[in-house]
C-alpha cells in the first residue's frame, strides 16, 4: 500500500512552480508517486496563440519531468468524452489505486474554492486534500478552511516552500518577450521557442 498523490491542471506551460508544489508534496504528505493530469482545454480556446494544445502540454510535461523517478503522467482526462469534472478524475483514479491511498493535491486557491467544486462531498469521502500554499502570508486563511473541512474528511496543509507564479502570469510574461527562464525548465523554454508557443 502506497501513498498516490493526484494533481490537476491545464499546465500551460508547466513552470517551477508546479514542480516545486509536487516535490514539497512529497515531502509534506509522504507520497510515493505524483500523478500529474493535464485537463482538457476548451475547444474554442485551441490554437490560440496564447493556448497550447494538449500535445503541446504533455510535450512539455514529459520533458520538465524527465528526470524526476517519483513523478508521473495521465492523459485520463485529455482522453476523455466528458467535462473533466474532478470527481470523475477521482473515482477513476480511486479505481486504478485501489489499494493505495489517494491525496488530492491543489494549490491555495484550490483549497478555497473548494466547496464550489461539482460533487465536494465525494471528493472529500474519496481522498485526502493535500495544499500547498502559494501566496506568502495566507497560512492562517488555509488552516481555518482545512478546519472547516476537515469535519467531512482529511486536510493536509503545507506553507513550505513558497513559489508564487501562475501559469497565467507566464504567458502574458512569454506574449511580451520577456525573460522567463528562472520561472521555467530550461527544456521547456526551449520546446516553447521551437514551436512558437504563446505568441514567443
Amino acid at each position: 500500500m502506497g501513498r498516490i498523490g493526484i494533481y490537476g491542471g491545464s499546465f500551460d506551460p508547466v513552470h517551477k512552480g508546479h514542480l516545486n508544489l509536487a516535490k514539497t508534496a512529497i515531502e509534506s504528505f509522504f507520497l510515493d508517486e505524483i500523478v500529474f493530469v493535464p485537463a482538457k482545454i476548451s475547444p474554442f480556446k485551441q490554437g490560440k496563440k496564447d493556448v497550447a494544445s494538449a500535445r503541446d502540454r504533455i510535450s512539455m510535461l514529459q520533458l520538465a519531468l524527465e528526470n524526476e523517478k517519483h513523478m508521473s503522467i495521465s492523459d485520463y482526462e485529455l482522453k476523455s468524452d466528458c467535462v473533466s469534472y474532478t470527481v470523475y478524475t477521482m473515482r477513476y483514479m480511486k479505481k486504478l489505486y485501489e489499494n493505495d491511498d489517494i491525496v488530492l493535491l491543489m494549490g491555495s486557491d484550490g483549497l478555497m474554492s473548494f466547496q464550489r467544486w461539482y460533487c465536494w462531498h465525494e471528493i472529500i469521502s474519496m481522498a485526502e486534500l493535500g495544499c500547498i500554499s502559494r501566496n506568502i502570508g495566507d497560512y492562517e486563511q488555509l488552516m481555518q478552511t482545512a478546519k472547516m473541512l476537515s469535519e467531512y474528511g482529511v486536510v493536509n496543509v503545507s506553507c513550505q516552500n513558497v513559489f508564487p507564479i501562475s501559469s497565467t502570469e507566464l504567458r502574458g510574461l512569454l506574449k511580451k518577450g520577456e525573460e522567463c527562464s528562472c520561472y521555467l525548465p530550461e527544456n521547456v523554454v526551449q520546446y516553447i521557442i521551437k514551436n512558437r508557443l504563446y505568441g514567443v
